[in-house]
Protein backbone atom coordinates (compact mmCIF):
# COMPACT_ATOMS: atom_id res chain seq x y z
CA UNK A 1 0.00 0.00 0.00
CA UNK A 2 2.28 2.26 0.70
CA UNK A 3 4.88 1.66 -2.22
CA UNK A 4 2.15 2.48 -4.25
CA UNK A 5 1.02 5.82 -2.50
CA UNK A 6 4.81 6.82 -2.69
CA UNK A 7 4.81 6.24 -6.36
CA UNK A 8 1.70 8.46 -6.92
CA UNK A 9 3.08 11.01 -4.43
CA UNK A 10 6.61 11.27 -6.55
CA UNK A 11 4.31 10.82 -9.97
CA UNK A 12 2.26 14.17 -8.68
CA UNK A 13 5.28 16.16 -7.40
CA UNK A 14 7.14 15.46 -10.81
CA UNK A 15 4.32 16.44 -12.93
CA UNK A 16 4.12 19.55 -11.11
CA UNK A 17 7.81 20.41 -11.05
CA UNK A 18 8.78 19.18 -14.47
CA UNK A 19 6.00 22.28 -16.22
CA UNK A 20 7.77 24.60 -16.10
CA UNK A 21 4.98 26.77 -16.06
CA UNK A 22 4.32 25.24 -12.76
CA UNK A 23 7.43 25.72 -11.42
CA UNK A 24 7.23 29.64 -12.04
CA UNK A 25 3.80 29.79 -10.48
CA UNK A 26 4.92 28.12 -7.34
CA UNK A 27 7.58 30.64 -6.52
CA UNK A 28 7.63 34.05 -8.29
CA UNK A 29 3.50 34.65 -7.83
CA UNK A 30 3.83 34.01 -4.34
CA UNK A 31 6.96 36.03 -3.83
CA UNK A 32 6.02 38.74 -5.70
CA UNK A 33 2.42 39.28 -3.62
CA UNK A 34 4.49 38.82 -0.69
CA UNK A 35 6.54 41.78 -1.45
CA UNK A 36 4.08 43.85 -3.40
CA UNK A 37 1.04 43.45 -0.93
CA UNK A 38 3.86 44.15 1.92
CA UNK A 39 4.41 47.65 0.34
CA UNK A 40 1.05 48.78 -0.63
CA UNK A 41 -1.66 47.01 1.65
CA UNK A 42 -0.81 49.11 3.77
CA UNK A 43 -3.19 51.30 6.25
CA UNK A 44 -0.56 54.02 7.53
CA UNK A 45 -1.05 57.39 6.20
CA UNK A 46 2.17 58.76 5.52
CA UNK A 47 2.91 61.56 2.66
CA UNK A 48 0.22 63.94 3.88
CA UNK A 49 -0.72 67.19 1.83
CA UNK A 50 -1.46 69.75 4.42
CA UNK A 51 -3.11 73.29 3.63
CA UNK A 52 -2.31 76.09 6.38
CA UNK A 53 -4.81 79.06 6.86
CA UNK A 54 -2.93 81.15 9.18
CA UNK A 55 -4.66 84.68 10.11
CA UNK A 56 -2.19 85.37 13.25
CA UNK A 57 0.83 86.74 13.51
CA UNK A 58 1.76 86.17 17.11
CA UNK A 59 4.21 84.03 18.23
CA UNK A 60 1.96 80.92 19.52
CA UNK A 61 0.89 80.68 16.28
CA UNK A 62 4.09 81.11 14.30
CA UNK A 63 5.31 78.05 16.71
CA UNK A 64 2.08 75.62 15.97
CA UNK A 65 2.67 76.48 12.12
CA UNK A 66 6.15 75.77 12.77
CA UNK A 67 5.89 72.25 14.36
CA UNK A 68 3.08 71.56 11.99
CA UNK A 69 5.21 71.81 8.50
CA UNK A 70 8.23 70.32 10.27
CA UNK A 71 6.03 66.68 11.16
CA UNK A 72 7.39 64.02 9.14
CA UNK A 73 3.57 62.85 8.46
CA UNK A 74 2.99 66.03 6.54
CA UNK A 75 5.57 66.52 3.27
CA UNK A 76 3.35 68.65 1.09
CA UNK A 77 2.66 71.72 2.89
CA UNK A 78 0.82 75.11 1.19
CA UNK A 79 0.70 78.20 3.09
CA UNK A 80 -2.90 79.85 1.54
CA UNK A 81 -3.97 83.45 2.08
CA UNK A 82 -7.60 82.88 2.39
CA UNK A 83 -10.73 80.63 2.51
CA UNK A 84 -11.30 79.87 -1.50
CA UNK A 85 -8.00 78.91 -2.03
CA UNK A 86 -8.37 76.54 0.98
CA UNK A 87 -11.54 75.63 -0.73
CA UNK A 88 -9.88 75.42 -4.18
CA UNK A 89 -7.00 72.65 -3.00
CA UNK A 90 -9.45 70.28 -1.34
CA UNK A 91 -11.71 70.21 -4.24
CA UNK A 92 -9.06 69.37 -6.51
CA UNK A 93 -7.44 66.63 -4.31
CA UNK A 94 -4.16 68.55 -3.87
CA UNK A 95 -4.58 68.14 -0.16
CA UNK A 96 -6.09 65.90 2.33
CA UNK A 97 -7.20 68.41 4.83
CA UNK A 98 -6.55 72.16 6.17
CA UNK A 99 -5.92 73.87 9.14
CA UNK A 100 -6.87 77.83 9.86
CA UNK A 101 -5.69 79.73 12.80
CA UNK A 102 -7.64 82.53 13.81
CA UNK A 103 -6.56 86.47 13.95
CA UNK A 104 -6.83 86.17 17.61
CA UNK A 105 -5.67 82.42 18.60
CA UNK A 106 -2.01 83.99 19.91
CA UNK A 107 -3.95 86.09 21.96
CA UNK A 108 -6.52 83.77 23.50
CA UNK A 109 -4.16 81.40 23.63
CA UNK A 110 -1.85 83.36 26.49
CA UNK A 111 -4.95 84.25 28.25
CA UNK A 112 -6.25 80.89 28.70
CA UNK A 113 -9.42 81.90 27.06
CA UNK A 114 -9.67 78.29 24.84
CA UNK A 115 -8.38 79.66 21.09
CA UNK A 116 -9.90 77.00 18.90
CA UNK A 117 -8.45 75.97 15.83
CA UNK A 118 -10.57 74.82 12.87
CA UNK A 119 -9.43 71.57 10.26
CA UNK A 120 -11.31 70.93 7.20
CA UNK A 121 -11.45 67.15 6.13
CA UNK A 122 -11.57 65.81 2.64
CA UNK A 123 -14.63 63.52 3.69
CA UNK A 124 -13.90 61.64 -0.04
CA UNK A 125 -11.21 60.15 2.39
CA UNK A 126 -12.70 60.19 5.42
CA UNK A 127 -9.60 57.08 6.62
CA UNK A 128 -6.96 58.74 5.83
CA UNK A 129 -8.80 62.21 7.11
CA UNK A 130 -9.17 60.99 10.07
CA UNK A 131 -5.72 60.04 11.07
CA UNK A 132 -4.28 62.58 9.75
CA UNK A 133 -6.31 64.43 12.37
CA UNK A 134 -5.15 62.35 15.13
CA UNK A 135 -1.61 63.36 14.33
CA UNK A 136 -2.78 67.24 14.17
CA UNK A 137 -4.37 66.81 17.56
CA UNK A 138 -1.26 65.06 19.03
CA UNK A 139 0.99 67.75 17.72
CA UNK A 140 -1.51 70.88 18.95
CA UNK A 141 -1.70 68.86 22.39
CA UNK A 142 2.04 68.28 22.51
CA UNK A 143 2.26 72.14 21.60
CA UNK A 144 -0.06 73.74 23.87
CA UNK A 145 1.80 71.13 27.32
CA UNK A 146 5.07 72.92 26.26
CA UNK A 147 4.09 76.52 25.63
CA UNK A 148 2.03 76.58 28.87
CA UNK A 149 5.34 75.01 30.77
CA UNK A 150 7.07 77.92 29.81
CA UNK A 151 4.18 80.22 30.78
CA UNK A 152 4.13 78.58 34.41
CA UNK A 153 6.69 76.47 34.92
CA UNK A 154 4.51 75.45 38.33
CA UNK A 155 1.44 74.51 36.56
CA UNK A 156 0.90 71.17 36.79
CA UNK A 157 -0.69 69.07 34.00
CA UNK A 158 -1.41 65.50 32.91
CA UNK A 159 -0.22 63.83 30.12
CA UNK A 160 -1.39 60.66 28.86
CA UNK A 161 1.90 58.21 27.72
CA UNK A 162 0.62 55.96 25.11
CA UNK A 163 2.76 52.68 25.08
CA UNK A 164 1.98 50.35 22.41
CA UNK A 165 2.62 46.35 23.37
CA UNK A 166 4.10 44.06 20.86
CA UNK A 167 4.44 46.59 18.21
CA UNK A 168 6.05 49.63 19.93
CA UNK A 169 6.56 52.11 16.60
CA UNK A 170 3.38 50.85 15.24
CA UNK A 171 5.08 49.29 11.86
CA UNK A 172 2.32 48.52 10.06
CA UNK A 173 4.74 45.62 7.79
CA UNK A 174 4.53 43.64 11.80
CA UNK A 175 1.07 43.55 11.04
CA UNK A 176 0.83 42.76 7.68
CA UNK A 177 3.72 40.00 6.43
CA UNK A 178 2.86 37.37 8.99
CA UNK A 179 -1.01 37.66 7.44
CA UNK A 180 0.80 37.57 4.41
CA UNK A 181 2.80 34.63 5.03
CA UNK A 182 -0.68 32.77 5.85
CA UNK A 183 -2.66 34.15 2.81
CA UNK A 184 -0.14 33.07 0.45
CA UNK A 185 0.66 29.45 1.50
CA UNK A 186 -3.64 29.28 1.69
CA UNK A 187 -3.03 30.49 -2.20
CA UNK A 188 -0.58 27.55 -3.33
CA UNK A 189 -2.05 25.15 -1.11
CA UNK A 190 -5.92 25.71 -2.26
CA UNK A 191 -4.46 25.97 -6.43
CA UNK A 192 -2.31 22.83 -6.37
CA UNK A 193 -5.32 20.58 -5.35
CA UNK A 194 -8.11 21.65 -6.81
CA UNK A 195 -6.49 21.61 -10.09
CA UNK A 196 -4.97 18.04 -9.04
CA UNK A 197 -7.96 15.95 -10.08
CA UNK A 198 -8.99 17.94 -13.02
CA UNK A 199 -5.96 18.09 -14.40
CA UNK A 200 -5.78 14.50 -14.68
CA UNK A 201 -9.72 14.13 -15.81
CA UNK A 202 -8.58 16.88 -18.81
CA UNK A 203 -5.23 15.01 -19.76
CA UNK A 204 -6.41 11.76 -19.71
CA UNK A 205 -4.45 10.06 -16.92
CA UNK A 206 -7.32 9.87 -14.65
CA UNK A 207 -8.93 6.53 -16.35
CA UNK A 208 -5.03 5.35 -16.22
CA UNK A 209 -5.03 5.70 -12.17
CA UNK A 210 -8.62 4.10 -11.91
CA UNK A 211 -7.43 0.59 -14.03
CA UNK A 212 -4.25 0.39 -11.34
CA UNK A 213 -4.43 -1.10 -8.09
CA UNK A 214 -4.37 1.96 -6.12
CA UNK A 215 -7.77 2.08 -4.64
CA UNK A 216 -9.39 5.53 -3.89
CA UNK A 217 -8.94 6.24 -0.34
CA UNK A 218 -4.94 6.37 -1.72
CA UNK A 219 -5.46 7.96 -4.31
CA UNK A 220 -6.97 10.47 -2.21
CA UNK A 221 -3.09 10.80 0.18
CA UNK A 222 -1.56 10.46 -3.02
CA UNK A 223 -3.57 13.49 -4.51
CA UNK A 224 -3.14 15.18 -0.77
CA UNK A 225 0.37 14.81 0.63
CA UNK A 226 2.48 16.73 -2.53
CA UNK A 227 -0.08 19.88 -2.13
CA UNK A 228 0.73 19.94 1.73
CA UNK A 229 4.64 19.07 1.18
CA UNK A 230 4.37 21.90 -1.82
CA UNK A 231 2.66 24.64 0.54
CA UNK A 232 4.89 23.66 3.29
CA UNK A 233 7.65 24.28 1.66
CA UNK A 234 6.40 27.92 0.26
CA UNK A 235 5.23 28.75 3.98
CA UNK A 236 9.13 27.99 4.71
CA UNK A 237 10.13 30.57 2.32
CA UNK A 238 8.37 33.07 3.16
CA UNK A 239 8.62 32.66 7.38
CA UNK A 240 12.11 33.23 6.30
CA UNK A 241 11.74 36.52 4.06
CA UNK A 242 9.43 37.76 6.57
CA UNK A 243 12.26 37.36 8.95
CA UNK A 244 15.45 37.66 7.45
CA UNK A 245 14.18 40.44 4.86
CA UNK A 246 11.71 42.64 6.39
CA UNK A 247 13.00 42.25 9.76
CA UNK A 248 9.84 40.73 11.52
CA UNK A 249 10.81 39.87 15.18
CA UNK A 250 10.13 35.80 16.05
CA UNK A 251 9.49 35.80 19.29
CA UNK A 252 7.36 32.45 19.68
CA UNK A 253 7.68 28.70 19.05
CA UNK A 254 9.01 27.59 15.87
CA UNK A 255 7.84 24.11 16.33
CA UNK A 256 4.34 25.49 17.64
CA UNK A 257 4.11 27.44 14.33
CA UNK A 258 5.12 24.54 12.11
CA UNK A 259 2.33 22.05 14.12
CA UNK A 260 0.10 25.12 13.63
CA UNK A 261 0.89 25.17 9.69
CA UNK A 262 0.94 21.51 9.41
CA UNK A 263 -2.70 21.26 10.43
CA UNK A 264 -3.66 24.68 8.96
CA UNK A 265 -2.80 23.34 5.33
CA UNK A 266 -4.58 19.91 6.48
CA UNK A 267 -7.69 21.59 6.27
CA UNK A 268 -7.46 23.94 3.15
CA UNK A 269 -6.06 20.62 1.41
CA UNK A 270 -9.71 19.25 2.46
CA UNK A 271 -11.60 22.09 1.16
CA UNK A 272 -9.57 21.60 -1.73
CA UNK A 273 -9.91 18.37 -2.73
CA UNK A 274 -13.35 18.97 -2.00
CA UNK A 275 -13.55 21.52 -5.08
CA UNK A 276 -11.96 18.92 -7.35
CA UNK A 277 -13.80 15.85 -6.83
CA UNK A 278 -17.16 18.43 -7.25
CA UNK A 279 -15.55 20.19 -10.50
CA UNK A 280 -14.87 18.54 -14.11
CA UNK A 281 -12.48 20.61 -15.69
CA UNK A 282 -9.64 23.14 -14.61
CA UNK A 283 -11.82 26.22 -15.29
CA UNK A 284 -14.50 25.08 -12.85
CA UNK A 285 -11.76 24.25 -10.41
CA UNK A 286 -10.64 28.20 -10.63
CA UNK A 287 -13.60 29.44 -10.00
CA UNK A 288 -14.40 27.15 -7.13
CA UNK A 289 -11.33 28.19 -5.62
CA UNK A 290 -11.90 31.79 -5.90
CA UNK A 291 -15.05 31.30 -4.53
CA UNK A 292 -13.85 30.03 -1.57
CA UNK A 293 -10.93 32.25 -1.19
CA UNK A 294 -12.22 35.92 -1.13
CA UNK A 295 -14.94 34.81 1.99
CA UNK A 296 -12.36 33.35 3.65
CA UNK A 297 -10.18 36.42 3.61
CA UNK A 298 -12.73 38.24 4.48
CA UNK A 299 -13.82 36.64 7.20
CA UNK A 300 -10.59 36.08 8.45
CA UNK A 301 -9.86 39.02 10.32
CA UNK A 302 -7.12 40.00 8.45
CA UNK A 303 -9.47 43.53 6.93
CA UNK A 304 -11.67 44.13 9.79
CA UNK A 305 -11.56 42.61 13.31
CA UNK A 306 -14.12 39.23 13.48
CA UNK A 307 -15.49 40.93 16.85
CA UNK A 308 -16.99 43.91 14.88
CA UNK A 309 -19.05 41.49 12.69
CA UNK A 310 -22.73 40.97 13.36
CA UNK A 311 -22.64 38.01 15.71
CA UNK A 312 -24.60 35.75 12.60
CA UNK A 313 -21.73 36.39 10.64
CA UNK A 314 -18.92 35.62 13.56
CA UNK A 315 -20.84 32.56 13.87
CA UNK A 316 -19.83 31.58 10.23
CA UNK A 317 -16.35 32.74 10.32
CA UNK A 318 -16.45 29.41 13.07
CA UNK A 319 -16.00 27.23 9.89
CA UNK A 320 -12.89 29.53 8.35
CA UNK A 321 -9.60 27.99 9.33
CA UNK A 322 -8.09 31.38 8.05
CA UNK A 323 -9.65 32.53 11.08
CA UNK A 324 -7.65 30.02 13.80
CA UNK A 325 -4.49 30.95 11.93
CA UNK A 326 -4.24 34.49 11.81
CA UNK A 327 -4.21 34.84 15.38
CA UNK A 328 -1.57 31.78 16.03
CA UNK A 329 0.59 33.61 13.56
CA UNK A 330 0.38 36.64 14.42
CA UNK A 331 0.68 35.82 18.03
CA UNK A 332 3.34 33.41 17.34
CA UNK A 333 5.51 35.91 15.46
CA UNK A 334 4.44 39.13 17.91
CA UNK A 335 4.04 38.24 21.50
CA UNK A 336 5.52 34.61 22.27
CA UNK A 337 1.60 33.36 21.99
CA UNK A 338 1.40 30.69 24.69
CA UNK A 339 1.14 26.99 24.16
CA UNK A 340 -2.79 26.41 25.46
CA UNK A 341 -3.71 29.69 23.29
CA UNK A 342 -2.08 27.95 20.22
CA UNK A 343 -3.78 24.39 20.86
CA UNK A 344 -7.02 26.18 21.25
CA UNK A 345 -6.88 27.88 18.07
CA UNK A 346 -5.41 24.53 16.21
CA UNK A 347 -8.00 21.86 17.51
CA UNK A 348 -11.44 24.08 15.09
CA UNK A 349 -8.65 23.64 12.09
CA UNK A 350 -7.58 19.86 13.11
CA UNK A 351 -11.71 19.33 13.12
CA UNK A 352 -12.58 21.37 9.76
CA UNK A 353 -9.42 18.81 8.39
CA UNK A 354 -11.08 15.76 9.32
CA UNK A 355 -14.71 16.81 8.13
CA UNK A 356 -13.53 18.19 4.66
CA UNK A 357 -11.39 15.26 4.10
CA UNK A 358 -13.70 12.49 4.97
CA UNK A 359 -16.42 14.63 3.11
CA UNK A 360 -13.47 15.25 0.09
CA UNK A 361 -13.18 10.86 0.17
CA UNK A 362 -16.60 10.24 -0.11
CA UNK A 363 -17.53 12.41 -2.64
CA UNK A 364 -14.56 11.06 -4.89
CA UNK A 365 -15.64 7.23 -3.80
CA UNK A 366 -19.28 8.31 -5.21
CA UNK A 367 -17.83 9.35 -8.44
CA UNK A 368 -16.23 6.30 -9.35
CA UNK A 369 -18.88 4.62 -8.24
Amino acid sequence: MWNRIRALIIKEILAVLRDPRNRVALIAPPLLQLFLFSFTGTQDVKNIRLAIFNQDYGQAAFELVQRLSASPNFTNVYFVQSPAQVRELIDDQRVILAVQLQADFSRRFYANNNPEIQVVLDGRKSAAAQIAQGYISSIVEQFSHDQMQLVNSETNTVLVEPRNWFNPNLEYLWFTVPCLVVIITLQVSMNVTTMSVPREREMGTFDQLLVSPLRPIEIMIGKMIPAFLLALSDATVFVFVAVFIFRIPFRGSLPLLYLSLIVFVSSVVGIGLLISTICATQQQAMLGTMLVMMPALILSGYTSPVENMPDWLQAVTLVNPLRYIMVIVKGIFLKALPAAIVFSNIWPMAAIAVVTLSIATLFFRRRLA
